[in-house]
């Protein structure tokens, strides 16, 4: 009997529906892309309506076979891909090579269905195979558009930058934005001239304990601002003097509201403020929770709705089940008359749900013990945040007293909670959160005593205070895709690629969690400005989204919308090759003498960036590393000295970067070349004979191999040291580099000794 065939993306994907599907059908996992533009060249016939050239890649030649030949003998074939943008296009180009020559609609070509799965369970499941559909052209239309763009923008521009900058950088039509967004916050910052000002508190009694705190807010009705330190001085004698008069007590309920389900770039946001998450690392997780997690017994179940999403929107039975768990669970009062709806941005496209749990069978205490910390941490937030987003608001009861000294107005205020509503499920960070009101920064849980009004109060002691105005925040994950959304730069799938590829290229580093942009990325923005000023403009990034958005819904021709982009970029192009600043060929004069012939230094570009060198070149091939300290000066990096000794000409070895990492040279290059790998002193555990030694990967992270590799393969991502494990005697342990500080664990499999290191503790 034929069987139904099933194909999705993830084998995960493909082993949890195939749990529910049963025999009947065949389910195959196309693991990702099957197709791609060509590496290496363009791939894109400009002249003939940017028609795309998509090569079958060659790591899934074998599944694509698979997957053909299960076609074959199917009955029905379903295509099961995400439900967005990416998954459309990788189901056209799976039906494209399941029906081959033949084409659609020919003679003998296959049925093939496109479903849409939003939740991986039974009924999700059961729901999409009851209403197939055909295969979305608007929807494949815009991802191509979005590829061809991008490729577009990729493809012509870096050339330009290897040329004039250095090989292996890129531009991108929305990461160069993110990147100019990082670079002229810097510049905010560096500008920024900070102000003095004063603020002015007085610990105050009443009538009925306790004392508490009020702050001079005004002279003569109008607000005050104290500058330095002689006018505070002035103030605070003028109020001591004085006899402090409460004249009104204010008091008003608030409400603050739930906040509304998670959509892709609040969950990203969350994740980084309250689980410390790149936003990268927070869809990884989730795409695992969304195409299950095995339940032990159970099998693999998907625990959440589809997490690429920007609509607010949540399923009446969803709605339904949540009010009757926060009836159970926190009680009638909890639960508000009507349920909340939200409403969703105006950019919003509202094509998948909240991203919530699939079924509330699955509290996060019953799936605990089968996932691991962050897959866990992750669900919980997801729980909480949809739990609260159908419960009653909070309601806080607020006071404010309104004193007078005089001439001044002094003001005091607390707040406290009288119902919980929400709060009892969900705390909300407020550095995410939109403003709740001004009046609720400092004062919530701070309770005023109970006076009357009229009292004189007795003034217990002045705090007068120094403080400066603040340049605005770098920015963080969750601030940067904050203001990406706000502009419309990118789309929430977008946003963790655009963090993870910034870094990689070393445009910006992440320090104490904030982004900073390098030399390297203020130089290339700058260029990049200076030559490409609209596609690096950020309402134009985001009106190229808008037109992506009318490519999906029909209203525009994708071929329409690649030739307003590309007729005008074509000219800037043309233009910047000819005029953008060669920093290649760029040479910086220094007043630093060379040790070797007396020479002026000079500072150069090279494949790893800048660098002094000699001016004698090539007859003096000195160089050194270098830094540009806070003040913009040269500052040279100090040699690194071993206890190793070159084994040509005896000299002390010292310690160089190179392309793949730290390594071992002589000093009296180029005279003598030798150099060697930096050894950490441990033997390799593997082999026995080869020294495990620092290596770099292509993408720049730092490993530990065998120095007798290929023969050995040992390598490791934690760093060994030559400590033998007390309790299973194995002959390393590694140190574990973690957000909370550095941990000595042992790397045998079963074994579970850490202890701190003595930095740690």
């Amino acid at each position: 009997m034929a069987k139904s065939l099933v194909i999705v993306e993830s084998p995960t994907k493909a082993q949890t529906i195939g749990k529910y599907l049963g025999k009947n059908f065949t389910v195959k996992a196309s693991v990702g892309h099957i197709k791609d533009l060509p590496k290496g060249k363009l791939g894109v016939d400009i002249e003939n309506g940017f028609s795309p050239t998509y090569l079958l890649l060659p790591s899934k030649k074998k599944v694509v076979d698979q997957i053909r030949k299960a076609a074959e003998s199917a009955n029905e074939i379903y295509l099961a891909c995400d439900p967005d943008r990416e998954g459309e296009a990788i189901a056209w180009h799976l039906a494209e090579e399941i029906q081959g020559k033949k084409g659609k609609g020919s003679k003998g070509a296959k049925k093939i269905h496109r479903i849409l799965m939003h939740e991986i369970t039974k009924n999700g499941i059961q729901e999409a195979l009851k209403n197939p559909q055909e295969l979305d052209q608007h929807l494949y239309e815009a991802q191509q558009a979005r590829r061809i763009l991008d490729r577009l923008v990729g493809y012509q521009i870096s050339p330009l930058l290897w040329d004039k900058v250095r090989r292996g950088l890129s531009a991108g039509r929305v990461q160069s934005v993110a990147v100019r967004l990082i670079c002229e916050r810097e510049e905010e910052i560096s500008a920024f001239k900070p102000e003095e000002y004063w603020s002015i508190d007085f610990e105050c009694e009443g009538s009925s304990p306790p004392p508490f705190r009020a702050r001079v807010v005004t002279l003569e009705g109008k607000k005050i601002q104290v500058t330095n330190a002689d006018e505070a001085k002035r103030i605070v004698d003028e109020i001591s003097r004085e006899n402090i008069l409460l004249k009104t007590i204010e008091r008003k309920e608030r409400r603050r509201h739930a906040p509304p389900p998670f959509i892709t770039s609040r969950i990203q946001q969350d994740a980084s403020q309250k689980l410390g998450f790149s936003a990268k690392k927070t869809m990884v997780l989730a795409q695992q929770l969304y195409e299950g997690v095995s339940l032990g017994e159970e099998g693999p179940i998907g625990l959440i709705t589809y997490m690429r999403t920007d609509s607010t929107r949540v399923s009446p039975s969803a709605i339904e089940a949540v009010r009757g768990y926060i009836h159970g669970q926190f009680g009638p009062s909890f639960v508000p008359p009507q349920p909340n709806f939200y409403k969703n941005k105006k950019a919003a496209q509202d094509a998948h749900e909240a991203i919530r749990p699939s079924s509330l069978d699955y509290p996060p205490d019953r799936v605990r013990p089968f996932l691991d910390r962050d897959q866990f941490r992750l669900y919980e937030l997801i729980w909480k945040r949809f739990v609260a987003s159908q419960m009653e608001s909070a309601v806080i009861d607020q006071t404010t007293f309104q004193m007078t000294s005089g001439d001044y107005g002094l003001r005091a205020t607390g707040s406290q909670i009288k119902f919980p509503g929400f709060l009892a499920a969900y705390q909300i960070d407020r550095l995410i959160e939109e403003k709740q009101g001004e009046e609720e920064a400092d004062d919530e849980d701070r309770n005023l005593p109970a006076l009357v009004e009229g009292e004189t109060l007795k003034l217990l002691h002045p705090f007068p205070e120094q403080h400066f105005t603040e340049p605005p925040p770098r920015y963080n994950e969750a601030s940067l895709i904050k203001i990406l959304e706000e502009k419309g730069i990118g789309r929430p799938s977008t946003y963790a690629a655009i963090v993870s590829t910034i870094l990689e290229k070393e445009y910006v580093a992440k320090e104490t969690g904030k982004f900073t942009p390098t030399r390297l990325g203020v130089i290339v923005n700058k260029l990049l400005v200076e030559n490409f000023p609209e596609i690096l403009n950020v309402e134009f990034t985001a009106q190229m989204e808008g037109e992506l958005d009318e490519v999906e819904e029909g209203r525009r021709h994708y071929v329409e919308a690649l030739k307003d982009f590309y007729d005008p970029f074509e000219k800037t192009l043309e233009k910047a090759k000819k005029q953008m600043k060669n920093i290649k060929a760029q040479e910086i004069k220094t007043d630093l003498v060379c040790e070797k012939c007396n020479s002026p230094m000079i500072v150069k570009w090279g494949r790893r960036g800048e660098f002094v060198a000699c001016s004698n070149y090539p007859e003096c091939k000195n160089t050194r590393e270098f830094q540009w300290n806070k003040e913009g000066e040269i500052e040279l990096s100090k040699r690194e000295v071993t206890g190793e000794f070159c084994s040509q000409c005896g000299s002390q070895m010292i310690i160089k970067s190179g392309r793949f990492g730290r390594f071992l040279a002589c000093p009296k290059y180029p005279e003598c070349k030798t150099t060697r790998a930096v050894s950490i002193g441990v033997s390799c555990p593997v082999c026995q004979q080869g020294k495990v030694t620092e290596k770099r990967s292509r993408k720049g992270r730092t490993f530990y191999g065998c120095t007798a590799y290929p023969e050995c393969k040992f390598a490791s991502w934690d760093k060994p040291i030559p400590e033998k494990c007390p309790e299973c005697k194995a002959v390393f342990l590694v140190v574990k580099f973690k957000k909370t500080g550095e941990e000595i664990r042992c790397a045998t499999k079963g074994c579970e000794y850490t202890r701190p290191t003595a930095s740690s503790s």
